[in-house]
């Protein structure tokens, strides 16, 4: 006889899997990749493999440690793909292997693996590499296709020697920076069309970004250099949006945004870093579960109560 499964409602099919949305995901990040092997060249390539060849491994032996099987889900391609699109074009091979292999161990393994991770794990193996080689994380080359731009990024030019950089090449991509947060346009792409298959919610991208707009606005600065520029829109699409690590509710993802680009604004103005996008969104990571704490769902099927009924009850 079949299996009779008792659960409480409601009761929701849908065909949308772990699989399917992971590897939308990895689509959606073609045309960032296509443009970060474009402008800087071959080597792009073999840090792109190399990252999800390590995370794919160090995910297979961490998993047969813990006695569970390996499943061939998607997630650990996706956290080598992030990872190396946040690394500097021509970073040794063997220190993205290393990040990608700490980010997937302590990072997700080591908290229980897909689902419990508290923290995204392509930007803790970022940190981790800036906090070990922080020279090799900071060594920028220019892009191949424009010998005009200098390999400063357009964030350490602006830090650095108040240059601001054109938004036509920055939303191209013909700057200097890491692998994917080059082109803006090629991130937008690929973020639309996951806000179009409803795999990733709006509201976080939107008032992150908006955040940052806003108030380097108020705050007399170039509000489109800095949306354009650090890997914002790579953050705002495709980290901050992950589904384990950012709250459960819309109010709580606009709140996680509006957190996020303050931090992002107050690293740019305040603090010796240029970019924050990094920190910005690991700090929001650890204030998650306070949001949520806070900031709850309505029960399923029940009603708010009228302020004005509840006191007259009294």
């Amino acid at each position: 006889m079949p299996e009779l499964i008792v659960s409480p409602s409601p009761h929701l099919r849908n065909d949308v899997s772990i699989e399917k949305i992971m590897y939308s995901v990895i689509i959606a990040l073609i045309p960032t990749t296509a443009c970060g092997v474009y402008f800087f060249g071959v080597h792009v390539l073999y840090v792109i493999i190399t990252c999800i060849l390590s995370a794919l491994f160090t995910e297979y032996v961490a998993l047969r440690l813990m006695g569970r099987k390996f499943v061939m889900d998607g997630s650990a391609v996706i956290t080598g793909l992030l990872l190396a699109l946040c690394l500097p074009p021509g970073l040794p091979l063997w220190m993205a292997a290393i990040g990608a292999a700490f980010a997937i161990a302590f990072a997700k393994c080591a908290f229980g693996g897909l689902g419990h991770n508290i923290f995204n794990p392509a930007l803790v193996g970022r940190a981790f590499l800036m906090a070990s080689w922080p020279v090799a994380m900071t060594t920028w080359t220019k892009p191949l296709t424009y010998d005009a731009i200098t390999t400063a990024t357009p964030l350490g030019l602006w830090k650095m020697q108040n240059i601001a950089t054109p938004p036509i090449n920055l939303a191209l991509g013909n700057v200097s920076g890491c692998i994917g947060e080059t082109s803006a346009l090629a991130i937008l792409i690929g973020g639309v069309f996951l806000i179009a298959k409803r795999y990733i919610d709006w509201r976080i991208p939107l008032s992150y970004i908006g955040t940052v707009g806003i108030l380097m606005l108020i705050l007399g600065q170039d509000p489109l250099f800095h949306i354009l520029a650090g890997g914002l829109f790579l953050g705002a699409f495709f980290m901050a949006t992950e589904y384990v690590t950012t709250p459960i509710t819309s109010k709580g993802r606009i709140i996680f945004g509006v957190g996020a680009g303050v931090i992002v604004v107050v690293i740019r103005l305040i603090g010796g870093y240029p970019g924050g996008v990094c920190f910005s969104i690991l700090l929001m990571n650890a204030f998650t579960p306070l949001i949520d704490r806070h900031v709850r769902p309505r029960v399923y099927g029940v009603k708010r109560k009228s302020f004005f009924v509840s006191s007259a009850n009294r």
